[in-house]
């Protein structure tokens, strides 16, 4: 609880910074979460790149923009659109623990220490993002990497002022920066004092590093001199990754999950994403609702999403995890006959006992960046990417500037036990070496006929899923543009802890008829930060980028 509140102020720490940028353009669109980022995706779209060249680029870039959130020594989810052939594809990255990894990994005296997978070397998985960046564009890129990379190259080698998202979580960070003197090093002043936004942020170490994977195709990051940098540091700090499991590792090509509603087919990530699954399992219940006669976040509205939601989420905690370790009921769980099902357990004067809701009962982004390019063949990507939380394991590679990941808190470290997002798990996420844990990342895209009409993902944790899925809603359902979609104010709950969160902006609703019906009401500020992409019935493209977190989306 007290983890997701802190990633609920730090969102909501940027939030007078900027109205919701949006944005209309006819030949390409790129939506991320720093405007840099955005404009590196075009820069590449104007040189002739695909969707798929510029969301890397995009990526790269916000990697060393947003170094809080994701970068190279993370990993993520691609989900591509071919307009060509109408298909959707799916990439997972994703970060994986280290063979000598195990399931009390992070069990001191028969309890789980929470700050054994939050910061320092034993919270780092393998990471994924590289290897990604490499499949994707060697499969459906145009460009070369070299190409791809030189914008990030160039903002880490030359700079650019931070903006106040960055600043604000500098600051929040402090002290563990402080306690890392190679992370310091780079984002603390001579004196000790956090780099302020508007100050110059250059990182010569990273752009040696992202120039050096551009030319080998990051080899070196996976099997040479940096895999066994990257392995020595995380030992040095505390951790088992090792070289070996870098030279292992290999991103996934996956089925993506898919679910009709309206007449739209929504794509998105299965398993070890949560995201796809979760989404589908909601939009099946809600789909014989006349959502627009509920009126736009109404009681009756939110009452209906909230317990769509505590079901979607109770599932997520039984059964998701590592398909190569779990046999997740995917198929079963989005099928719309059991949509249909838990709608005929939603009653509207009332809620259920909280162990109703999942097989069992417990008490039970931060880091991670999404990004969204539609290209003007009518190709998409949905793209995801994190090192977890902010800064992840705070562990810097020495001499690199990669900021490695604190993924293996994504982990049950015990079944029941929540992780820094207040989420639990079962048996499905235990820690196993070479095993992916489970995650909220949720990139998504929307197709009706043969055409893409929404890209769309986010950050921030568990509040990525349900914040993704009401952003889809508002634009899809309730006619909004990408800007009003997404600075709408969203609602959000994850059956564990039992407490639906609204954002203060949506104190027009009344309170009172969601409490008389059992939920728990909490105002706070601050959400997960979307990034959506619409393409109109014309081609035309309308993008926007998330106040929350300080975005603009770019196009051309």
């Amino acid at each position: 609880m007290r983890s997701l509140r802190m990633l609920v102020a730090l969102l909501s720490a940027v939030l007078a910074a900027e109205p919701s940028s949006a944005l209309s353009a006819r030949h390409g669109m790129v939506a991320a979460e720093h405007g840099l980022a955005s404009e590196a995706g075009v820069e590449i779209l104007r040189q002739g790149g695909n969707a798929v060249d510029a969301a890397l680029a995009a990526a790269l870039a916000v990697g060393v923009t947003n170094p809080s959130s994701c970068g190279i020594g993370g990993g993520g989810f691609l989900m591509y659109f071919e307009r060509a052939s109408g298909r959707v594809f799916a990439l997972d990255y994703r970060e994986a623990a280290p063979a000598a990894a195990h399931r009390d990994l992070f069990v001191r005296g028969g309890k789980v220490d929470t700050s054994l997978s939050t910061e320092g070397g034993l919270a780092v998985a393998t990471p994924g993002e590289l290897a990604g960046i490499v499949a994707a564009l060697q499969r459906f890129g145009s460009m070369s990497l070299p190409a791809v990379a030189a914008p990030a190259v160039r903002l880490a080698r030359d700079g650019f002022p931070i903006e106040p998202h960055l600043a604000a979580a500098i600051a929040a960070q402090r002290e563990s920066i402080e306690r890392n003197p190679a992370l310091a090093a780079i984002l603390l002043r001579d004196d000790g004092v956090p780099l302020a936004a508007g100050s110059t942020l250059r990182q010569s170490d990273l752009a040696r590093t992202l120039e050096s994977a551009a030319r080998d195709g990051a080899a070196d990051f996976y099997r040479g001199e940096l895999a066994s940098a990257i392995a020595a540091a995380v030992v040095a700090t505390g951790g088992v990754m090792q070289a070996s499991d870098l030279a292992a590792y290999r991103p996934m090509w996956r089925e993506p999950v898919r679910v009709r509603f309206g007449a739209a087919d929504f794509y998105g990530m299965p398993p070890p994403s949560s995201g796809g699954g979760v989404l589908a399992t909601v939009l099946n219940a809600i789909a014989a609702d006349d959502l627009r006669a509920l009126e736009h976040n109404s009681p009756t509205y939110v009452h209906l999403l909230t317990e769509a939601l505590k079901f979607a989420f109770a599932e997520r905690a039984a059964v998701y995890g590592d398909p190569a370790f779990y046999d997740v009921p995917l198929q079963r769980l989005v099928a719309p006959p059991r949509g249909r099902a838990l709608r005929g357990l939603i009653h509207a004067t009332g809620i259920h006992p909280n162990d109703v809701y999942g097989r069992f009962f417990v008490a039970d982004d931060s880091g991670t960046s999404h990004l969204s390019v539609v290209d003007a063949a009518g190709n998409a990507v949905a793209l995801t990417t994190s090192v977890n939380t902010s800064f992840g394991s705070k562990v810097v590679v020495p001499g690199t500037g990669i900021i490695l990941n604190n993924t293996m808190d994504d982990f049950s470290a015990q079944p029941g036990v929540p992780n820094v997002y207040g989420l639990v798990g079962s048996e499905a996420n235990a820690i196993a070496g070479g095993k992916r844990p489970l995650s909220s990342m949720s990139p998504t895209l929307v197709v009706r006929g043969a055409e893409v009409v929404a890209a769309a993902g986010g950050s921030g944790g568990p509040l990525i899923i349900t914040s993704t899925l009401q952003v889809l809603l508002n634009a899809l359902v309730f006619d909004m543009d990408a800007g009003a979609a997404v600075g709408a104010p969203r609602l959000h709950h994850q059956w564990m802890p039992p407490v639906l969160f609204m954002e203060e902006e949506m104190r027009a609703i009344d309170a009172v008829p969601l409490q008389r019906v059992g939920h728990s009401v909490q105002r706070r500020k601050g959400s997960a930060a979307v990034q959506l992409i619409l393409r109109g019935a014309d081609g035309a493209l309308d993008g926007a980028s998330d106040p929350r977190k300080g975005g603009r989306a770019a196009g051309w």
